[in-house]
């Protein structure tokens, strides 16, 4: 066909292979609308092959020690290391991101792989003085058949990232990969085939529907896992509860508020608001500060120096090392930023900077959006209350703690905040009132291992990246023993 990438394939049952339907999925470049690979379009029969093919793994895979199996996933890690300019390459055309930020990916991944293997001994239970005669204990065993759904940003690092804690605990996988941008999915197949047991991990491509539906009702699927949209997170709990009671963890979206106290230091907080907006990735983070809340004495000062950082961001081919921001990562979602902007425009919100595609020959093909700027919006604002998971950011005005509080809680979500200000009080008493899961202080955009990552709210269920995530993939048993 003369693609880039060619046909890829899935994973079921330890073998790469096409889906039954003899479909295909076309996956086009977000920075030119060309076909650069295609993929299986999975069907209801790949899902039903690859959970059966996963059960009848798993009866092994739960018999062999903790340490056998994070043992196998150092060796995956290892072999991410190995292949990451490969992956980086793909995984940049794909999806848009840009590959000078994109390196952490494939770290990140192979990262927790060893993280989870590490913990592999703190899956314990607990002995309980219930009777003075007797012995009352518990253990911790696997669900069997976990699956796992993984969004459109970074789907090499949360596929290969989220895996980790279902195997160490003695589940097997079934993985379904973004429609949007598939391809790298098709090596993290490679890899799992090489190293892990056939079935252990399966790797299935296709839409939400069938193949995402069919998993989540698969009878046999008691733990799902999943990132993406607040709409599609509702959908999976409503279809999950149509077939059996099943433990659902949600790592949904963000409308988060980056809240500037009037002391803090100005150069600092223009610098953490372009990089909490995450434009390597267009935006398209759940975790981006994007409503920046700033205290009245110091709003038009910030906004100023906004609009000049704002406007200096370098757009470009998402295989050049100096581009700072690719394009959106595919056509509809562009379609959805353009009409967050001209919602933002009827509504009354001043644009300080973007707004529009650039300027050039390279961005009159593709889903460019230059990096937007909204000041004077309030919440009753589409782009004050809904998520955008693009390049936009919201500049809000407050004038006491008490206001600030109420507008960064006025909000479904509550994934991320950031607090910026030298006053500890204020920064204590501030993080303490937020409505969500995960506050930084003077901080914005990471993550830190062990502790969990996850919202409150429409924002999700559970936390990941810590050991609640590997224990959420156990269940408690009760064991006693009378003498």
């Amino acid at each position: 066909m003369g693609l880039i990438y060619g046909d890829r394939l899935m994973l079921i049952a330890g073998e790469l292979c096409q889906s039954e339907s003899g479909e295909w999925i076309e996956s086009l470049s977000p920075a030119n609308e060309e076909v650069i690979g295609r993929v299986p379009s999975g069907s209801a029969a790949d899902v039903n092959r690859a959970v059966a093919a996963a059960k009848q793994a798993q009866l092994d895979w739960k018999k062999r020690s903790v340490f056998e199996r994070g043992a196998l996933l150092r060796q995956l890690a290892a072999e991410f290391r190995a292949r990451a300019d490969e992956i980086l390459e793909m995984e940049a055309r794909d999806t848009g991101n840009t590959i000078a930020k994109l390196g952490g990916d494939v770290q990140i991944a192979a990262g927790y792989l060893e993280f989870f293997a590490g913990l592999a001994s703190e899956m314990k239970g607990e002995s309980v003085p219930a009777t003075p005669d007797n012995f009352h204990f518990s253990v911790r065993e696997p669900y069997g058949v976990v699956g796992r759904i993984v969004p459109f940003n970074h789907p090499f690092m949360f596929a290969g990232a989220h895996i980790a804690a279902p195997l160490v605990a003695g589940n097997t996988v079934v993985l379904k990969t973004p429609e949007q941008s598939p391809l790298s999915g098709s090596l993290l197949a490679e890899m799992c085939q090489k190293i892990l047991p056939a079935g252990v991990v399966n790797i299935i491509s296709g839409y939400g529907l069938p193949v995402g539906d069919t998993l989540v009702r698969h009878a046999d699927v008691h733990r799902i896992g999943f990132t993406g949209s607040v709409p599609t997170g509702l959908a999976i709990q409503r279809s999950a509860a149509e077939t059996a009671v099943k433990h659902i963890t949600l790592e949904l979206g963000g409308k988060n508020p980056m809240i500037v106290f009037p002391d803090a230091d100005l150069d600092k907080v223009v610098d953490a608001a372009i990089a909490g907006m995450n434009y390597s990735w267009a935006g398209q983070s759940c975790g981006s500060v994007s409503r920046l809340m700033l205290h009245e004495s110091i709003y038009e000062d910030v906004i100023a120096r906004m609009k000049e950082r704002v406007d200096a961001v370098k757009l470009g081919d998402p295989l050049d090392p100096s581009a700072e921001m690719g394009p959106v990562n595919n056509k509809a979602h562009f379609e959805r930023v353009l009409d967050f902007i001209d919602s933002a425009k009827k509504d009354g919100a001043r644009l300080v900077s973007g707004g529009e595609r650039p300027d050039g020959d390279m961005f009159q093909k593709g889903y460019w959006v230059r990096p937007t700027l909204f000041a004077d919006v309030t919440m009753d604002m589409r782009i004050g209350h809904e998520e955008v998971f693009g390049p936009i950011q919201s500049i809000l005005k407050w004038r006491d703690q008490d206001e600030a509080i109420a507008i960064a809680n006025n909000s479904e979500f509550g994934l991320t905040a950031a607090v910026w200000t030298n006053d500890l009080n204020a920064a204590m008493t501030t993080a303490k009132a937020l409505e969500t899961g995960y506050v930084w202080i003077n901080g914005v955009a990471q993550h830190y291992v062990g502790t969990p990552f996850g919202g409150w709210k429409n924002s999700g269920l559970g936390g990941e990246e810590c050991l609640e995530e590997l224990l959420s993939y156990t269940q408690n048993k009760a064991i006693h023993v009378m003498l």
